[in-house]
C-alpha cells in the first residue's frame, strides 16, 4: 500500500513539472492533442450514454428483479462505460502525441537530473516520428491482446459485474507502461525490457497508473494528464529504475 501511494504521488509531481521553465513549451502540443480528443471523448459520452447503458441491461430478468437488479448496478455500468471510453480515448491521444512526448521526457530528465539522452530540438521530433509511432503500434499491439478478451467479457451478462474492476486493474498496469515508455525508449530500452523493469516495482508501477487513471475522469484535469504523466513517469524512471 505505501507503495501504490508512492506512486501516485509522481503524478501529482508530474503536473509541477510540466509548468517549469525549460519544459512547459513541450508539454504544449500534447495538451492540445489531449484537450481535442477528451472533449470529443466527453461529448460521445454525454450524447450516447443512455443507448450504451440501455444495450447492456438484460431484457430477459423479469420487471420486478430488473429494477432491483439496476438499483444495484447501475454505477457500475456507468463506471465501466467511463473506464472503456477514457481509457480508449487515452490510448489515441498518446499515439498522436507519441513524437512530442518523447522529446519532453528528455526536457523532464534534463531538468531533474542534468543531463539529457539526447539533444532537445524540433528537429529532433521530426526525425524520430516515425520510429516513435511505429513503437506505439506495438505497444497498441500489445495492448490490444488483453484488451479485446477484457471487452467481450466486459458484455457477457453476471459475469460484467467483476469487470470494471478487472478494467481498473488492466487500465493502471497499461497506463503506467504507456508512460513510463518514453523515458525509457530515450535510453533505448525496448518495450519487452520496459515491462521486466516495471514489473520489479509493480506497486509502484500500479499506483502510478491508478492515479493517472483516475485523473483522466476528472474534467478539465484530464487536458494535462499526458504531459503531466510523461513528466511523472520520467521522475519515477529516474527514481526507482534507471540504476
Amino acid at each position: 500500500m505505501q507503495d501504490l501511494f508512492k506512486g501516485a504521488r509522481y503524478l501529482l509531481k508530474g503536473f509541477g513539472l510540466i509548468h517549469q521553465k525549460g519544459i512547459r513549451k513541450f508539454a504544449y502540443i500534447p495538451m492540445a492533442i489531449n484537450t481535442l480528443l477528451f472533449s470529443f471523448a466527453i461529448w460521445l459520452g454525454v450524447t450516447k450514454f443512455d443507448q450504451w447503458i440501455n444495450s447492456m441491461i438484460p431484457t430477459w430478468l423479469p420487471e420486478w428483479l430488473l429494477g432491483w437488479i439496476m438499483w444495484i448496478l447501475w454505477p457500475l455500468f456507468t463506471g465501466l462505460l467511463m473506464l472503456v471510453v477514457f481509457f480508449s480515448f487515452s490510448i489515441i491521444a498518446n499515439f498522436l502525441a507519441a513524437p512530442f512526448n518523447g522529446v519532453l521526457a528528455e526536457a523532464v530528465e534534463r531538468k531533474l537530473s542534468g543531463q539529457s539522452p539526447a539533444g532537445l530540438s524540433w528537429s529532433e521530433i521530426l526525425k524520430d516520428a516515425p520510429w516513435l509511432l511505429l513503437n506505439e503500434i506495438r505497444k497498441i499491439t500489445y495492448f490490444l491482446v488483453w484488451m479485446i478478451p477484457l471487452f467481450i467479457l466486459s458484455w457477457i451478462p453476471v459475469i460484467n459485474i467483476i469487470a470494471p474492476i478487472l478494467w481498473i486493474a488492466f487500465s493502471s498496469w497499461i497506463l503506467a507502461l504507456e508512460y513510463s515508455d518514453y523515458p525509457m525508449a530515450n535510453h533505448q530500452i525496448k518495450f519487452p525490457q520496459q515491462r521486466k523493469l516495471l514489473k520489479q516495482k509493480r506497486s509502484l508501477a500500479l499506483g502510478f497508473g491508478l492515479a493517472t487513471l483516475g485523473a483522466t475522469m476528472i474534467p478539465f484535469v484530464n487536458f494535462l494528464v499526458i504531459p503531466a504523466a510523461v513528466a511523472g513517469a520520467t521522475a519515477l524512471y529516474l527514481e526507482y529504475l534507471k540504476n
